[in-house]
């Protein structure tokens, strides 16, 4: 069924309305019509299965079926830190990251990226970001729609650090070592931490060129855990994806937990 992110001011007592491009999606894209359902979220504390009652230009009005309870997100709420890809890659990261789980995204500049980082363009470019990150968590059917922060620099990254329960810093040279992966980070992560149903994860991914060791030493001297991702190699956006699927699986996301 077709999901719908709208604003709390459109969603009323017992009836919402949805404009803009989601209208025009709706109805030009969609071709539905007055009857058919839809679910529809403020992506903050309402869910709701809702009918379409009347289509008019630009614009939809439902009444409200049934609320619905908000259960599609993960217990362990994951912001992905990532350094500056080059070309789409953060776009990549930002629409997978949405549909796998992640809570929130941070950008950030770090020594070795590879992409000149223009300032200038960076509220256009958040609002590019911030669509990819609706339509996937629409897509994804997900509760709500991650937030991504303003591009971070180095030093303001790390003054994120002390705000999350865990952070892991994923480091290409912990590799493959016996009780440096990812794996061995969050089981000791899980074991410590008591009764917190919904612990805030940082998950620290690096450019293509890798991270310096100043700045390994830096995020470990802040409380970053030093994390491997195995024995390979992986890409910059392939390591955000890998490690936020290893904490959604082993946080019991996908069952036996």
């Amino acid at each position: 069924m077709q999901r719908y992110f709208i604003t709390p001011e459109q969603f009323g007592d017992d009836r919402i309305v949805i404009n803009g491009d989601d209208a025009h999606h709706l109805i030009r894209v969609m071709r539905m019509k007055a009857g058919d359902q839809i679910i529809v979220s403020d992506g903050q504390a309402r869910e709701a299965l809702a009918k379409i009652v009347d289509i008019l230009p630009g614009s939809v009005e439902a009444e409200i079926v049934e609320l619905r309870a908000m259960a599609q997100e993960a217990a362990w709420r994951v912001t992905i830190a990532q350094s500056l890809p080059k070309g789409d890659k953060m776009e990549t990261v930002i629409q997978k990251g949405t549909e796998v789980g992640a809570a929130a995204f941070i950008p950030f500049q770090s020594e070795r990226m590879i992409v000149q980082y223009d300032g200038k363009k960076e509220a256009k470019r958040l609002e590019r970001w911030a669509k990819i990150a609706k339509e996937a968590a629409e897509q994804a059917h997900r509760s709500m729609i991650p937030e991504i922060a303003p591009v971070h620099n180095w030093r303001q990254l790390l003054e994120q650090i002390p705000a999350y329960d865990l952070t892991l810093f994923c480091y290409e040279k912990q590799g493959g070592t016996a009780g440096s992966g990812i794996k061995d980070a969050i089981a000791k992560f899980a074991g410590q931490a008591g009764g917190n149903p919904c612990p805030k994860v940082l998950l620290i991914v690096g450019p293509e060129g890798g991270f310096t060791e100043r700045e390994a030493e830096e995020a470990r001297a802040r409380g970053a855990v030093m994390a491997g991702l195995g024995k390979r190699i992986l890409r910059t956006e392939t390591a955000a994806l890998v490690g936020l699927t290893c904490l959604m699986y082993e946080s019991g996301e996908m069952g036996g937990a």
